[in-house]
């Protein structure tokens, strides 16, 4: 700028000393140089920065919304046996680690006492039997008896009154007839009465319950599995007697596991049973998918958060009851969703959301849009873009709307391109 001057002033100064053609051609030039130094100094004013940023397509996919949390493992299901009679252990058929089924014999305690008590209680059941029979036998021919005396009075009273109204009776004989009828009913009565025999039908229930608690009682003693499973603890030796209520052999089902966690009332409202999930034990084993089993009802008093079940299969046994796994439950899916990476959203002090798109004349423009499901650093968008679109995802924050920006490779797409 300041040569151009330079030369204008110079220029002046010949034209000082010219006249006529010649002095007009240097006014001309004069002219058109001024006109060049101009323009030239309205391009340097006019040029527009470039601001290099980082940016994404919009893409349509569908999205899911997990819930991550930690959780403890338990097995599918579990046995603590607690034998209901106190008694020396007499033998173990199972180790820790022993696989067993429902039903099998796992251990015995000692029983001879019970056997005694049992064998006494079915000779009192046996001997009550014997009574009943033969007070029911008794009875039973009293009634007979007493029925066969009843019927023949009847008939003796029928054929002395018929005769009486023929005139070939006399009055006492038939009177004597009625009163032998009534003394025979009253005997039937009487045997009917006693055939009923409910001293002797309580005194044999009696018995017969004694007899099948004594059986129970020894029953006890022989400890059987109540499911399918591995033995995980055996704390007692063969000859020690456990004391009232302590577990001698616990058995689990690892065939699956559950894990239990526990989430806010806002996450649980978006669960329910049957959601997919997987569970992540860490050192590099794959996740192993499960599916939510529970969803409880209530708050839990201490924690005002809800429990959470999850159950999975658990192959070989890797997944050990008692430890902590990652766990991740889809608690929603979008398909065919609007979606843009997490650092495209721009969020203002009102909570409103917006993303800088890049529109076809290479300048970013501020717009409003809304979201919706977040996952796995992507953010599904309800409304504000379409598919295809560019939006800035680095460099957007304080960046002015219509500012020109240039997009530079992503250091992944970078060291793709390199490869």
């Amino acid at each position: 700028m300041e040569k151009a001057d330079s030369a204008v002033f110079g220029s002046m100064k010949t034209f000082n000393h010219c006249s006529g053609l010649t002095c007009f051609r240097l006014a001309a030039l004069i002219v058109a140089a001024s006109l060049m130094a101009s323009c030239s100094s309205k391009e340097e004013q006019e040029v527009v920065p470039v601001v290099t940023v980082q940016a994404a397509t919009v893409e349509t996919k569908t999205i899911q919304a997990t819930i991550d949390t930690d959780a403890v493992l338990y097995p599918r299901d579990e046995a603590a046996i607690v034998p209901k009679v106190v008694a020396p252990i007499k033998k173990f058929y199972v180790e820790r680690g022993s696989q067993v089924r429902a039903g099998q014999l796992l251990a015995e305690l000692e029983n001879q006492e019970l056997v005694g008590a049992l064998t006494e209680n079915q000779g009192g059941y046996e001997q009550a039997e014997a009574s009943y029979k033969s007070a029911l036998q008794s009875a039973s021919q009293d009634l007979q008896v007493a029925k066969e005396q009843l019927d023949a009075a009847q008939k003796l009273y029928d054929s002395r009154e018929a005769l009486y109204k023929q005139g070939a009776m006399a009055a006492k004989d038939v009177e004597d007839a009625g009163i032998a009828l009534t003394e025979a009913r009253n005997q039937y009565d009487l045997a009917q009465k006693d055939y009923n025999l409910k001293v002797a039908e309580g005194q044999l229930t009696a018995a017969k319950g004694r007899a099948l608690s004594a059986e129970a009682q020894l029953n006890y003693t022989k400890i059987v599995s109540p499911i399918n499973g591995v033995v995980t603890d055996r704390p007692y030796y063969a000859g020690e007697t456990p004391s009232s209520g302590s577990p001698i052999l616990t058995v689990m089902d690892l065939s699956s596991v559950v894990a239990r966690a526990y989430v806010s009332p806002q996450q649980a409202a978006e669960l329910h049973v049957g959601d997919a999930a997987s569970l992540s034990p860490g050192a590099g084993a794959p996740p192993m998918p499960g599916k939510v089993t529970i969803v409880s009802p209530a708050l839990d008093p201490n924690s005002t958060t809800l429990q959470v079940w999850v159950e999975a299969p658990n192959p070989g046994r890797r997944l050990k009851p008692g430890s902590t796994v990652s766990l991740s439950i889809v608690a929603k899916t979008v398909k065919d969703a609007l979606v843009v990476p997490t650092e495209a959203i721009l969020t203002a002090p009102d909570a409103t959301t917006s993303v800088m798109v890049i529109g076809s004349d290479g300048e970013a423009h501020e717009t409003s849009v809304k979201t919706g499901v977040r996952a796995a650093g992507e953010v599904q968008i309800w409304s504000g873009l379409r598919k295809g679109q560019q939006v800035v995802t680095a460099g957007a924050y304080g960046l002015p709307d219509g500012t020109k920006v240039a997009v530079s490779p992503s250091p992944a797409s970078g060291a793709s391109d390199a490869n």
